[in-house]
């Protein structure tokens, strides 16, 4: 019977795959991948395996979701084995949920195998810590690119005004009305900021700076890129240790 692995990759470093996610990937018969999924995973592939690319290029969708729910399940009426490889974890913003809802309402087994997600473990290889004694004792991890489709934003802006670390996936294409959003509400000025480019990866670039002078100090930076707003981002001085 075919079962479906909604499967995490991880963040960009092919040695932060979980042991899981690397032996499915080795059994698959077909493996449907992302863009920021390592693409060093894929010669762990035994060698009559599938390979189908359905990655999201800075915000354009080379494949509609539908549709990508739609080889996924065709991939479970040929295939025994199949992984869907996602960066990061599939249910934080890999839209994970819908591929399980999809499968399960057609009657295909299916597992999760989640991953370390870029929101923890690109901060940490920057030496930003998302918490820290002292400092904060919460974080949240914020899309920064809402469907257009949306009429009314489901973000709560008002709330983001407290001391805790805000991690924005997908939003550096956003980051001025983010960051003008933010001092709008009041945020001081002077807040630090980080954007993280390519993170865990060798190609890794980091800027730091304020609310006021990040978008103008991050612009040639590549995607993807993270940004974390926060006071842990002054512990990057004595943290740093990827370079």
């Amino acid at each position: 019977m075919a079962k479906v692995y909604l499967t995490g990759a991880g963040p960009g470093d092919i040695e932060l795959m979980t042991l899981k996610a690397a032996r499915v990937v080795k059994e698959a018969d077909v493996i449907i991948y992302d863009r920021l999924a390592n693409p060093e995973i894929l010669d762990m592939a035994k060698e009559n395996c599938e390979l189908i690319y359905v990655g999201k290029e800075d915000g354009k969708h080379s494949v509609p979701q539908d549709k990508i729910n739609e080889i996924i399940y065709q991939a479970s009426l040929k295939y025994e084995n199949i992984v869907r490889l996602k960066g990061g974890d599939p249910f934080v913003f890999g839209r994970g949920g819908e591929e399980a809802i999809y499968l399960y309402d057609r009657d295909i087994k299916f597992e999760i195998i989640p991953g370390i997600t870029s929101a923890v473990s690109v901060p940490a290889y920057a030496g930003i810590p998302v918490t820290h004694r002292g400092i904060t004792t919460s974080f949240r991890v914020v899309t920064g690119h809402e469907t257009p489709k949306k009429k009314i934003s489901q973000l709560e802006w008002e709330t983001f005004l407290n001391d805790e670390t805000i991690v924005f996936l997908m939003g550096f294409h956003n980051i001025k009305l983010i960051t003008n959003k933010l001092m709008d509400l009041g945020k001081r000025k002077d807040y630090p900021c980080a954007v993280i480019s390519k993170g865990t990866t060798p190609q890794q670039q980091v800027v730091t700076g304020t609310l006021e002078d990040i978008v103008e100090k991050s612009k040639d930076l590549p995607t993807p890129a993270i940004i974390v707003i926060g006071e842990v981002v002054n512990l990057r001085k004595e943290i740093c240790w990827f370079k």
